[in-house]
């Protein structure tokens, strides 16, 4: 599993307006932050998510809690 820098988790969270929260869940799902521009929603993808929604789903499934 490659590590990823804290300055990566920082530039996403600043991009894409994420919580300190949200960047827990998305590194103890194993999220890589260089994928973080594929998976967030764009003007001609209106049934996505926000990327914070995204994350926090993803971790109550796999969790089974918020």
């Amino acid at each position: 599993m490659p590590k990823h820098t804290q300055e990566e988790w920082d530039a996403v969270k600043r991009r894409y307006h994420l919580s300190e929260r949200q960047v827990a869940m998305a590194r103890e799902l194993g999220m890589n932050p260089k994928k973080f521009g594929k998976i967030a929603p764009n003007r001609s993808e209106p049934w996505k998510a926000p990327i914070g929604e995204f994350i926090e789903r993803l971790y109550s499934k796999r969790f089974g809690y918020r």
